[in-house]
């Protein structure tokens, strides 16, 4: 308990692992709470958190609480999952896709996302996932970073069709991204243009946490 209150005067990291994928890893004491990061970034339960929960908020806690099934590609640490649960009381179904199996054993370790019932963690690339899983969902919630870094086939017709397939009627896609840049910002402009404004809404919340932006889609048909 000590390094969590010595926190509060300066960052105490407690474990650092080498990553194939996300590259360094470390958990950390900050302001008397744990949190991961990699080299560049904040990974869970740090200013990620906060992203995620103001677009949860946005779709609304009692519809959260009434879906039956939620896809998250990209768990990291799970600091999406435990809002879900923890503050949003979501007693359902949530799929999680990760495919470091460094950081979902950082999870399990320090955040117990091992123990939580209503979740069920799969190891695997979530571009090949959406291609094969033959399921619907009423919220997939997209979050992959490496490092500081979104892979490409995020914005690519093929990933963003299969998303479509997966998702209900009335159902949401919550994207966090980041534009760093010019080509991060026509990125995201690709990944909207997708989406038929016959078929969805779209919100976009622009520089939350400085550069990231979340993107609200809705399934009205």
């Amino acid at each position: 308990m000590l390094k969590k209150w010595l926190s509060y005067i300066l960052p105490i990291t407690i474990y650092e692992k080498k990553s194939q994928i996300s590259n360094n890893l470390e958990v950390t004491w900050n302001n008397g709470k744990l949190v991961i990061d990699s080299e560049n970034t904040n990974y869970s339960y740090g200013s990620l958190q906060k992203v995620l929960r103001n677009g949860l908020y946005s779709i609304g806690k009692e519809r959260i609480q009434n879906m039956n099934s939620i896809l998250v590609l990209g768990i990291a640490g799970g600091s999406v999952i435990k809002t879900l649960v923890d503050e949003f009381q979501f007693k359902r179904k949530i799929t999680g896709v990760e495919i470091d199996e460094e950081i979902t054993a950082i999870a399990n370790q320090y955040f117990k996302l091992n123990e939580i019932t209503n979740y069920t963690p799969i190891i695997a690339d979530a571009n090949e996932f959406v291609k094969k899983i033959n399921e619907k969902f009423d919220l997939i919630i997209i979050d992959i970073f490496e490092d500081s870094n979104m892979p490409d086939f995020l914005f690519e017709k093929e990933f963003i069709y299969n998303i479509k397939q997966l998702l209900n009627s009335k159902g949401f896609v919550l994207f966090n991204t980041m534009n760093l840049n010019e080509k991060g910002i026509d990125k995201n402009k690709q990944f909207i243009a997708a989406f038929k404004p016959s078929n969805y809404t779209i919100k976009e919340f622009e520089n939350i946490e400085v550069f990231n932006e979340l993107i609200l889609v809705e399934k009205i048909s």
